[in-house]
């Protein structure tokens, strides 16, 4: 009886396919996907167990076939909508920080991020801004003067996660800081230093600012203070904003003697004008931040802030979205604060 022939070794081997991986690992095929682009949705065990099978049986992602058999585009359009100060550039710190951390979320999970400012305000500019990025689905790194755009864009079902305040009949997802808690922890620590005459700095018709403000009014009435609308200036996030504005409020008849800034940036602004008008941080005026840059702990004087955490941040929207853009649902969360004491106050 003849020899079988033998196998070359250089003989080519079949493909190994995706469904190939998951019956070898008897998981689903969107859990070996998730697993290979180090999604957290799935357990680290089994993310290691996945990739050493796909390693040993020579398994590789086709970039192409696999946006077509799943008809995604695996691409997230981050959309930064500033119809309210359309002078703000997305290099400030807080942009770049939020920015950052998105690309490494988003790449961590397989997805590419493609960036859009908006700075004009035009009916249905959502549904068009996700229909010619052709992305997946859309992160809105705040809410501008743009809630029912978004509300709208959420209603005819885009995949959308807003980084921003919750807002009454609210119909997208959003994540976001518990502001007006962070706005009486500035305040109350503000009084607490001596301080009677707080200013305000922010502009409090923006969905974010407005529960800081409202913190900051309300510890004003729990202590027994008045608010004074003089000492309180809408100030952009633009630091060069905040300086103008501090400047013409220094020389009303009452100065302030200590400052609630509605951002690390705003603070930035006001030190400048106190000082150049040979005021002493925090022996004169006291001043409180909020965000908690890394800038923050390197101004002159260190700032004294409210903490949110912006790398939770980022983590909690993608990972929203990728459930939206899966067919699933979503829960907004509204995340802690802390106040971080430095030497501003």
């Amino acid at each position: 009886m003849p020899d079988k022939p033998s196998r070359s070794s250089d003989a080519p081997r079949s493909k190994v396919q995706m469904a190939d991986i998951a019956r070898m690992a008897g998981v689903s095929e969107s859990t070996v996907s998730r697993a290979l682009a180090d999604n957290p949705l799935v357990a680290e065990r089994t993310r290691a167990y996945v990739k050493q099978l796909a390693a040993s049986a020579g398994y590789q992602v086709d970039p192409a076939a696999r946006s077509l058999r799943s008809r995604r585009s695996y691409t997230v359009c981050v959309a930064v909508p500033l119809m309210h100060a359309f002078e703000q550039p997305l290099s400030d710190p807080f942009m770049m920080t939020m920015l950052a951390l998105l690309a490494e979320e988003l790449t961590g999970n397989g997805y590419s991020m493609l960036l859009s400012k908006v700075d004009r305000h035009q009916d249905g500019w959502v549904e068009r801004l996700a229909r010619s990025s052709r992305a997946d689905g859309l992160v809105m790194l705040g809410q501008s003067s743009e809630h029912e755009a978004m509300n709208a864009a959420a209603r005819e079902g885009w995949p959308m996660v807003v980084w921003g305040s919750r807002m009454p009949g609210q119909a997208y997802v959003s994540v976001g800081s518990d502001n007006r808690r962070g706005g009486e922890l500035a305040t109350a620590h503000l009084i607490e230093a001596g301080r009677r005459r707080i200013a305000f700095l922010g502009d409090e018709q923006l969905p974010e600012v407005a529960p800081r403000f409202a913190g900051y009014r309300a510890m004003l009435e729990q202590h027994g203070l008045a608010f004074d609308p003089r000492l309180h200036a809408r100030s952009h996030f633009v630091s060069e904003d905040a300086y103008r504005l501090t400047r013409a409020m220094l020389k009303k008849a009452e100065p302030p003697d200590g400052v609630f800034a509605a951002s690390d940036l705003i603070a930035l602004g006001a030190i400048r004008a106190l000082v150049e008008a040979g005021l002493r941080v925090p022996q004169d005026v006291s001043l409180v931040g909020f965000d908690d840059l890394p800038l923050a702990s390197y101004s002159q004087p260190p700032l004294t802030t409210v903490r949110q955490d912006l790398t939770l941040a980022a983590r909690l929207m993608v990972d929203r979205l990728l459930a939206l853009i899966d067919g699933g649902t979503a829960d907004s969360q509204e995340m802690p604060v802390q106040l971080v004491v430095r030497e501003s106050a």
